[in-house]
């Protein structure tokens, strides 16, 4: 017994150390495979390639004073760390989160072993590791995991003010915003940013206690799973004597897309006799830059374009066809992670996950 409580006691001191995901497969297998394919696990230079193409470009880099580092590898002061981008441990040991002008800031517990969670019903519950034996040791009781205790109070990890740290704004050197996701998606506690990043799906969040559903951990977006967040996206339908108007409805509380390097576009294909026509391909785009020309975000200092589709909004794009019963209207709204136009800048152009088109939703639309 002695030797078995001198190794978990080990095993668990190894465990706080470590900030890699493969102490917690052992009883988080489906979150530890859904993380190991996200992006916050790909955070990093070492397998963001994209992130590296743009950080290859910043002043910076040639002094190896990696600027990103506070939210892209948050526990880069381990030499370890700084290849493994954000881990299990980046995320669920943050107590709070401190507003500034500049980024926001994480502010992180400091205690070994404790990780806050959130789970409804459980909003007032700290579970303490315990292990109680009686009957002169014949029988043994534990409560919680070994591993860890869980801190369920924290109301961050319910309204999503957890995810603000790193995904609220930033701004460069010029005091100018390059990005921001505005905070309205971070107070609701029935809809926020994990309940839609992080949906529910089948199989149990552990091994220790069995659940049907867990919270997706390879946080959907432009990378990753877009599919999950079509239901976002509704389309409308408007028929004119000589014309049509396709009705995108941004149902989300943020700009559809919300980085820079963007960029979405409408696609309509006019069927008609089994021919297909394509039509005019809208696109929406944020374009940040100085003196009215697009730039790197460090020089940016002014928004020198914005068409894209913003926070909840209805955007009607009208296309002068005439249409006639039998013909079918192909809508489908997709997606560039890298804006093409920026692609060669950055010698992106072998880079599938730069250079490819993807599908965020399609619907046809057939004409009586």
């Amino acid at each position: 017994m002695k030797v078995l409580l001198y190794i978990l006691s080990i095993t668990t001191i190894l465990f706080a150390s470590t900030h890699d995901t493969a102490a917690c497969k052992k009883c988080h297998p489906l979150i530890a495979q859904e993380f190991e394919n996200s992006m916050h696990k790909k955070s990093s230079i070492y397998d963001d390639k994209i992130h590296k193409a743009v950080w290859d470009k910043h002043p910076a880099s040639a002094k190896g004073n990696y600027k990103c580092a506070k939210c892209h590898t948050p526990n880069a002061k381990e030499a370890k760390a700084q290849k493994e981008g954000i881990s299990c441990i980046s995320c669920h040991t943050i107590s709070n989160v401190e507003k500034h002008a500049q980024s926001n800031k994480n502010i992180y517990s400091g205690e070994k072993k404790k990780f806050y969670s959130a789970e409804i019903g459980r909003e007032n519950e700290k579970v303490i590791y315990k292990k109680e034996s009686s009957l002169f040791g014949m029988n043994v009781t534990t409560t919680g995991s070994a591993y860890h205790d869980l801190d369920y109070t924290n109301e961050n990890f319910y309204n999503a003010n957890v995810c603000m740290g790193c995904h609220s704004h930033k701004q460069n050197s010029h005091e100018f915003s390059v990005c921001t996701t505005e905070e309205e998606g971070a107070k609701d506690k029935k809809t926020n940013c994990i309940t839609c990043h992080m949906p529910k799906v089948d199989g149990s969040a552990t091994t220790v206690r069995i659940s049907k559903q867990h919270s997706f951990h390879g946080f959907a977006g432009a990378h990753t799973k877009p599919q999950m967040l079509k239901k976002y996206v509704e389309f409308g339908f408007e028929k004119n004597s000589n014309s049509f108007e396709i009705i995108v409805h941004n149902k989300a509380p943020h700009n559809l897309m919300t980085h820079p390097l963007r960029v979405v576009q409408l696609r309509v294909n006019h069927i008609r006799d089994a021919k297909s026509t394509a039509l005019k391909t809208q696109t929406f785009v944020k374009v940040i830059g100085t003196e009215g020309k697009p730039s790197m975000p460090w020089l940016a200092t002014e928004v020198v374009k914005d068409t894209m589709i913003k926070a909840n909004e209805k955007r009607k794009v009208k296309y002068d066809k005439k249409l006639k019963s039998g013909d079918t209207v192909e809508v489908i709204l997709g997606y560039y992670i890298v804006n093409p136009k920026a692609v060669e800048k950055l010698n992106l152009q072998d880079d599938k996950a730069a250079t490819e088109f993807k599908i965020l939703k399609s619907q046809n639309i057939n004409i009586e």
